[in-house]
């Protein structure tokens, strides 16, 4: 079963989503307009964290590979402002690592996905689709993708991805009794491990 946004809240209360934000937010308190997070009527949208995002660059003479990523070819991108907000620069063709701003902690009966959303869909940025299992906690690694032929912004502090909840009975490993190796990780970008 989804969970909807009455069950979602419940399940915030005992720390599901933290900080969580009660409602969808499209305009700060000042009326700017933001890009929306918070809770929806089936899911809840993450925001991107401020604090670092990373692009993958080609340095020749390497390879990537999953078991060994060399930090050679992550290259920290600078975040900007002006008066639309807070953003990172994906350039056109490219792939970056960012972190969500909040913090899941999932019970055993719970999993869920995590999907991009419509308006960067609309400029090209695909955002992979990323299990979260039960049992898992910490700040989801966020993975993003620039397909088209242009440079995008991607806005900080607001609405990246949206996650959505299945409920199911109680698994009978969870991530957490398995020792997952992604489990607990902080508000920073985490590369593939072994």
């Amino acid at each position: 079963m989804i969970l909807n946004d009455l069950q979602i809240t419940t399940l915030a209360r005992r720390g599901l989503i933290r900080p969580f934000v009660r409602r969808l937010i499209r305009r700060t308190e000042s009326r700017h307009p933001v890009l929306s997070y918070g809770l929806s009527s089936f899911g809840y949208d993450l925001r991107l964290s401020a604090r670092e995002f990373h692009i993958f660059r080609h340095v020749p003479g390497t390879v990537l590979d999953p078991k060994a990523i060399s930090p050679r070819n992550l290259e920290p991108a600078p975040i900007h402002r002006d008066a639309h907000g807070k953003y990172f620069i994906l350039p056109a063709r490219s792939y970056g690592l960012g972190v969500a701003v909040e913090r899941l902690d999932m019970p055993d009966h719970l999993t869920a996905i995590c999907v991009g959303k419509s308006t960067y869909a609309r400029c090209g940025i695909i955002a992979n689709v990323t299990p979260v299992e039960a049992g898992w906690r910490g700040h989801l690694t966020l993975e993003f993708s620039n397909s088209s032929a242009a440079d995008c912004r991607l806005y900080a502090d607001e609405g990246i991805v949206q996650i959505v909840f299945f409920s199911g009975e109680p698994c009978a490993t969870s991530y957490a009794a398995r020792s997952g190796k992604y489990q607990d990780q902080k508000a920073q970008v985490t590369l593939p491990r072994r």
